[in-house]
């Protein structure tokens, strides 16, 4: 048996259709899992990386309760969650919308909430389970410009370790990823002054590939990781440390 592998359990990645969860979505399939991708937008992207792992895409607004409950029941009896979804707002908190401020929250962080409460009950009764929190490096240091995308990673961090103690005892464990600075459509709108203060401060000097992140995770939700529960594991190339 190959070293982290996934055979025989079924993954439900959120925000599957590109990016970060774009990768996961395949690495998890790369690994043996039975993978469902869910997507708010963007399905052609979406049924396109399901059909790479031979999975599904499922449509779905995760800051909608009872639209987060329906993906986690249509998925099945899953083993594994990642919560990848999420958004940006930026902007000084000066001039901040209320729309701008519930937006990020409602569906960077209501949505783990929402998708977390929906599989725990399963998990719990068959004593097994993984879940993977997507955060950012900007939910444990801060960044000028998004104290609601920060608001909403820092958030991620406290709800995932408090669920790992919730669930422990039931065999379910709970981990963050926290990516730094990764080449996705976001970073390549980056000005090049500040791509390179990033640089200049990551000591491994370059930008993280969303494979990166992947990997990450990979092992986080494979038996190999079976003792990890309530931890959050940088991605970041030094950035954070």
């Amino acid at each position: 048996m190959s070293f982290c592998s996934l055979e025989g359990k079924r993954a439900l990645v959120t925000g599957g259709s590109r990016g970060i969860g774009r990768a996961v979505a395949l690495e998890l399939g790369r690994a043996g899992a039975d993978v469902v991708v869910g997507y708010r937008s963007e399905a052609d992207q979406a049924e396109a990386v399901a059909s790479e792992v031979g999975g599904r895409a499922v449509q779905a607004d995760l800051s909608d309760a009872e639209q987060a409950k329906a993906l986690v029941e249509g998925a099945g009896a899953i083993d594994v969650l990642v919560n990848n979804a999420g958004t940006t707002r930026d902007g000084v908190l000066a001039r901040m919308l209320d729309e701008d401020w519930r937006t990020v929250l409602e569906t960077n962080l209501s949505s783990t909430f929402y998708t977390c409460r929906a599989a725990a009950r399963g998990m719990m009764k068959r004593r097994a389970g993984a879940i993977v929190n997507i955060s950012s490096i900007v939910g444990v240091h801060g960044n000028w410009g998004q104290t609601n995308y920060a608001a909403s990673k820092a958030g991620i961090i406290g709800f995932t370790k408090s669920l790992a103690r919730e669930l422990g005892s039931r065999g379910v464990r709970a981990n963050v990823v926290a990516p730094g600075y990764v080449t996705t459509a976001l970073t390549d709108a980056i000005p090049e002054d500040a791509r390179g203060a990033m640089l200049s401060n990551t000591p491994l000097g370059r930008l993280g590939d969303p494979e990166n992140v992947a990997a990450a995770v990979r092992f986080l939700v494979s038996d190999e990781a079976s003792f990890i529960t309530g931890e959050v594991l940088l991605v970041d190339g030094g950035l954070g440390m």
